[in-house]
């Protein structure tokens, strides 16, 4: 046994069969849907169709997503009792199965309300949705670490997960602003939404569910699992590495999803073309399915860590390009935005990859379940700083909030808020995650010795 990996290195070389690799993929695509979605539109459905002024639905976005920092750990100890007790977290799956009717709720605001009414019903089914999210995705994170596969096996599993991740993504972020209406959007337009993603989205989880059961039945561990609770929580924020990978991760989430937050006003305000949402979308996320295998290649080849530096570089540099905005001219802004593709992909599979490393050469006494608990709620803290991130900068600029029709006429300075909020603050956010990321050491002894 190393002093690396807390199994014996013996149980670690099973190699996944396909059929169920597929299946446990499938539950992304439900993910795909929840990360996606709000993140892509619920700030612009907040402030252009409810008139809810920006500074107060930064607020409603981000207070739901606070309370993740203690929702999501509190799950991970529930995931790891449930294996202890049962053998699998299997019950918390089906639970999160709920999800998407929260998702549906989320869309569907009365007819009567708007301003701060309108903002309080977002809040609360958001604050559902995060915990239901969280009831589904810890457990499922936690998969990997609970197999008997190596370094290399990891990264081929949540390849895997990443490219239907990444069609989620896609399928969901061209489809909504399609189904609610396009330029023309209604709030009939977003009910519509809600009810048909959040049918394919609970399709997806149950097979999602199945998916982990054959990958269990085929190399589960045998080792017993961890314990859960508040020694163990101590235990991971105490654990170096993965801080280093919390922190770091945490400077990538928010940078993409403020990314997101700012596409629909970055297509309107600065490109001054609705229809171009779709198209920036597309160009973020279509060059995921084409390039992680690619990035599969690259981290067998120099490791994860470096492969990792280098998707945050580039995503770096190609939002300072977004930062010039017109002037740059459509091409090299659509460009810009499909280098943000590509990294992102490496931003997707890489950290999540290395996450069961992590967990794998922790201390025998700390379960799957508490790490992924902790890494979920770094992800939601992102997924709501980076929309309150851009919210404030519109703020700032003095945005005009609107109903759906209305279209006022915005100040020089919110123009130039939308266009540096969705260009230099992702660019600030992720030379931090670089700084944070080279803190991270595990990733040459993990790759050597399991």
């Amino acid at each position: 046994m190393t002093g690396l990996d807390r199994r014996p290195a013996a149980a670690t070389d099973a190699t996944l069969p396909r059929g169920p690799l597929a299946g446990f993929a499938a539950g992304s695509l439900g993910m795909g849907v929840w990360v996606t979605v709000p993140g892509l539109l619920l700030l612009y459905f907040l402030t252009d169709v409810l008139a809810v002024d920006p500074w107060l639905a930064g607020i409603a976005l981000l207070l739901p997503k606070v309370t993740d920092v203690l929702l999501h750990p509190w799950v991970g100890h529930r995931a790891d009792v449930e294996q202890t007790r049962r053998g699998d977290r299997r019950r918390l799956l089906l639970v999160g199965c709920a999800l998407p009717l929260a998702f549906a709720a989320l869309f569907a605001v009365p007819g009567g309300l708007t301003g701060a009414p309108a903002a309080a019903w977002v809040a609360v089914f958001f604050v559902v949705g995060n915990l239901l999210f969280a009831a589904y995705q810890v457990p499922y994170l936690a998969t990997p670490a609970d197999l008997r596969i190596g370094y290399d096996e990891r990264t081929r599993l949540m390849a895997f997960r990443m490219v239907v991740l990444t069609l989620g993504i896609l399928a969901s972020g061209l489809l909504a602003p399609l189904l609610t209406g396009g330029d023309t959007a209604t709030r009939s337009g977003y009910q519509r939404m809600g009810l048909v993603l959040a049918v394919g989205m609970l399709v997806a989880m149950f097979v999602g569910v199945a998916g982990i059961s054959r990958l269990r039945g085929s190399a589960a561990d045998s080792t017993p699992a961890g314990h859960g609770g508040w020694r163990a929580l101590r235990t991971a924020l105490r654990d170096r590495q993965f801080r280093w990978l919390v922190a770091a991760y945490l400077a990538m989430s928010t940078s993409t999803h403020l990314v997101l937050a700012g596409v629909p006003y970055y297509a309107e305000y600065e490109l001054r073309a609705t229809g171009l949402t779709t198209v920036l979308v597309a160009a973020f996320v279509a060059p995921a399915l084409l390039v992680t295998p690619a990035w599969l290649m690259v981290a067998r080849r120099v490791g994860k860590q470096r492969a990792l530096l280098g998707a945050q570089s580039a995503f770096a540099l190609g939002s300072l390009v977004l930062a010039v905005g017109r002037p740059a001219g459509l091409p090299v802004l659509i460009g810009a935005v499909a280098v943000l593709g590509v990294a992102f992909a490496g931003m997707q599979l890489l950290p999540f990859s290395m996450l069961p490393d992590v967990i794998r050469a922790a201390p025998a006494t700390t379960g799957a379940g508490t790490y992924t608990g902790v890494w979920t709620a770094t992800e939601a803290t992102g997924a709501a700083l980076g929309p309150y991130a851009y919210a404030l900068c519109l703020t700032v600029g003095g945005f005009v909030a609107s109903t759906a029709g209305e279209s006022p006429v915005q100040p020089d300075a919110a123009l130039a808020a939308v266009r540096y909020g969705f260009g230099l603050l992702p660019a600030v956010a992720m030379l931090a995650a670089v700084l944070l990321q080279r803190c991270y050491t595990l990733d040459a002894t993990a790759r050597t010795t399991s």
